[in-house]
């Protein structure tokens, strides 16, 4: 599979015991690993208010790691829009493009800025799903609904701190638009007035969206003739559809001129099956903590997470999440990462990792690029 790239998404996350501090030094040094490795782009995740990541600025995040490593591409994955203006968005990877040149991935994501309440409801898709699993055996599982989360106090609070005042005027589709015209240099105000972002335009970015479905974000994305990133990592039920759907939406650009899609997984790799299950075993409580509204919790050591009182419902909570996790040892890894960009078409994927102890997550990206590239 050495014409499938992979990429890294880090969440930043904060193993228990430790700060986020720790978890920024661990960011670093990963980031220089995989470059090491042949890993092709290092992305960081924008999340907000959870105890257990760090990552709450892509942009920060991104200027370190940029002076610390060389030849791989550093990104986002994703802004939320929701949470800054296309201004602030251009002008913050112009100031890294600056000193960096050529070298960053602007990922959009839109899931700051969508109103409570509004979902989207499934798509169709051509590719058929029986029994949870595509034609070629990759799991499907049934969709997860986040309507709990919507109006609980938690959520309401998140939105009321990080929601640009005029997100809910600004349709996502505008907010992409402008910061498209802001780094060609040809943007106007609605009232016609030249506006030039400095540093950022003409900023030597690649432009990319995330989404969760077949949507707006997959429309965008084809509409504009964007890279795409189906995510399966977070929604797995959705990930074909999402693909599908961009490509459907495709039109050529000045930036593409046929469709590209990533695809993301989540993946933790040992010498062994046996050993990856036990350093897996935080990510169902680690879920469970997210899908409750608690927000992210420090990622618990093993004896922690065998320690976690289970009950049906969070089993029934978190059950897309894990039964869709890849772990193993590097060939059955590999073989299920060749699946999902088999059934999905991806042109690349891109890998997360999570695990309590810093030399483990190391060793799982270096375990899966030596198998990978050795296919």
């Amino acid at each position: 599979m050495s014409g499938i790239h992979l990429g890294v998404l880090d969440l930043i996350p904060i193993p228990s015991g430790s700060t986020a501090a720790d978890a920024l030094r661990n960011t670093i040094d990963l980031a220089q690993q995989t470059e090491r490795f042949g890993y092709t782009r290092y992305w960081f995740a924008e999340h907000h208010l959870n105890p257990g990541v760090a990552g709450t600025s892509p942009a920060v995040v991104l200027a370190l790691t940029a002076s610390a490593t060389s030849t791989i591409r550093i990104g986002s994955g994703a802004v939320q829009l929701g949470h800054r203006t296309a201004m602030s968005t251009v002008e913050e990877f112009g100031l890294i493009d600056a000193l960096h040149p050529g070298r960053l991935d602007l990922g959009l994501g839109r899931s700051g800025g969508r109103p409570p309440g509004r979902t989207e409801g499934p798509l169709p898709t051509t590719i058929p799903v029986v029994d949870g699993r595509a034609p070629n055996g990759l799991r499907i599982p049934p969709r997860f609904s986040f309507e709990h989360l919507v109006g609980s106090p938690r959520f309401l609070a998140q939105q009321h701190l990080l929601r640009q005042p005029d997100a809910r005027a600004q349709d996502y589709g505008e907010q992409v638009d402008d910061i498209l015209a802001l780094l060609r240099g040809d943007y106007r105000s609605r009232d016609g007035i030249d506006v030039h972002a400095v540093p950022g335009e003409g900023a030597d970015v690649e432009v990319w969206i995330l989404g969760s479905s077949g949507g707006q974000s997959a429309e965008v994305a084809g509409r504009n003739g964007l890279r795409f990133v189906a995510n399966y990592h977070v929604s797995p039920a959705t990930v074909l559809e999402a693909a599908e759907g961009y490509r459907a939406a495709f039109q050529p650009s000045d930036h593409l001129d046929k469709p590209y899609v990533s695809v993301s997984a989540d993946v933790v790799v040992a010498e062994d099956d046996e050993t990856a299950r036990e350093l897996a075993a935080g990510y169902g409580p680690w879920v469970r903590s997210i899908r409750t509204a608690e927000g992210a919790i420090p990622f618990p050591t093993p004896a922690e997470a065998r320690a976690h009182p289970w009950t049906e419902e969070d089993r029934a909570l978190v059950a897309d999440r894990v039964d869709t996790q890849f772990v193993g040892s590097p060939a059955r890894v590999a073989d299920q990462l060749e699946q999902l960009q088999e059934a999905t078409g991806a042109d690349e994927l891109i890998i997360t990792t999570i695990t309590h102890d810093h030399a483990d997550r190391v060793r799982s990206y270096q375990l899966l690029a030596e198998e990978w590239h050795g296919r």
